[in-house]
């Protein structure tokens, strides 16, 4: 049996908290490791966190400014040194495109070989997946995301999300959101079938525990009516029925729906409210303006349609809420009328998964340090085709 093998069968049967000692006692007997360190990306994408039995034990590194962070950063392993006849490796754990954070091991400078870069990176993968899965029976990991405390608003959307970027032959998908530890109302969704990539931001009406309540609800309604195999403006149909009954039309939310054919290119979109999209094709910058629609919940059986656009092998797609386009600078300035376009493409280089967030750094300069006044999301696809 080869040494991957080994590891990802001790992986395999491991306890839920038991991870990273079951990894690094299988990387020290099959490749003579002398020590492993595991570090997952915290909510705001800012340091990465020590996984440890007791929490904030040991001080975080950032992402921008770090060995790790470099690897975390570039999806490549990385060799920082080799001092003292030993060799330092950081590798990245990342789950189908999901950036989760970066496992760095030691080891004798005489065991190092290159050929160990590909069978670690392999092991990496492993361990995301078990990590994911172990999620469900230990907060170990969970933990370890955190920087500062969530808001209890904000631990309830960070539950629903289903990862923060994924990747597929097809296309690559990333999205952040800010305030990181107390974001209430704004929140994304995503699910791939073998034709379909369906894909939902919404932006809750309302404040703290209200906001994410109601954006709980229109969540779950919209996935309901998804898994039901209704179409998408049903789906639409559903969650505004089902935000209706519960609200009588005092709370609404906004949502944009967009289903992705991957064969063709071909989108499928919902405009129920304020989210909004741009088109970066080849050096130009423009907004895709859908007719608006009602926001879920508004008024009582309200009827949905759907519009079409196709995408081009090249392009990239950018979702924003208002919380992004409709925040001003001190000069008054709205950040959608131009400086969004700017922003976009500045980053053109980058990929998919780290433009959102260098988006919103980029408001955070716009606004010369002011505050957020309301939840900022921000959701990038680059489109490959077939």
């Amino acid at each position: 049996m080869d040494r991957f093998a080994v590891v990802e069968r001790a992986l395999r049967s491991a306890a839920p908290h038991a991870l990273l000692d079951v990894v690094t006692g299988a990387l020290r007997e099959q490749y003579g490791v002398e020590s492993v360190e595991l570090r997952l990306a915290d909510y705001g994408l800012t340091t990465l966190q020590m996984v440890e039995d007791v929490p904030f034990t040991t001080e975080p590194v950032p992402i921008h400014a770090s060995p790790q962070g470099r690897a975390f950063g570039a999806q490549e392993p990385r060799v920082e040194s080799v001092v003292a006849g030993t060799a330092t490796i950081h590798l990245p754990v990342t789950v189908r495109g999901d950036r989760m954070g970066v496992l760095t091991v030691t080891l004798p400078e005489a065991r190092f070989e290159p050929a160990y870069l590909l069978e670690m990176q392999r092991i990496c993968e492993a361990l995301g997946h078990e990590i994911r899965v172990a999620e469900r029976d230990t907060d170990l990991y969970l933990l370890a995301r955190r920087a500062v405390r969530l808001t209890l608003a904000a631990e309830m959307q960070w539950q629903l999300l289903p990862g923060r970027s994924v990747s597929r032959p097809e296309f690559q998908l990333g999205a952040h959101l800010e305030p990181a530890y107390a974001i209430f109302g704004d929140n994304f969704d995503w699910s791939v079938s073998p034709r379909h990539l369906t894909l939902t931001v919404t932006n809750g009406m309302g404040q703290g525990m209200e906001a994410a309540l109601l954006t709980n609800l229109v969540v779950n309604a919209l996935r309901n009516a998804r898994r039901a195999g209704l179409d998408l403006p049903g789906q639409a149909s559903l969650a505004d029925q089902a935000v209706y009954a519960q609200y009588r039309g005092e709370l609404h939310a906004s949502v944009l729906l967009l289903r992705f054919d991957l064969a063709t290119g071909e989108v499928e979109a919902v405009d129920a409210g304020s989210p909004r999209m741009w088109r970066y094709r080849g050096r130009t910058v423009e907004s895709v303006d859908f007719d608006a629609q009602l926001p879920l919940g508004m008024f009582e059986e309200t009827a949905y349609v759907s519009e079409r656009l196709r995408l081009e092998p090249g392009d990239r797609i950018l979702v924003g809420s208002d919380g992004v386009y409709d925040s001003v600078s001190k000069a008054g300035e709205r950040y959608g009328e131009r400086a969004l376009a700017r922003s976009l493409s500045a980053h053109r280089l980058l990929p998919a998964s780290q433009v959102p967030q260098a988006v919103l750094r980029d408001l955070g300069e716009y606004r010369d340090s002011l505050p957020l006044d309301d939840d900022a999301l921000v959701v990038c696809l680059d489109w490959f085709g077939r």
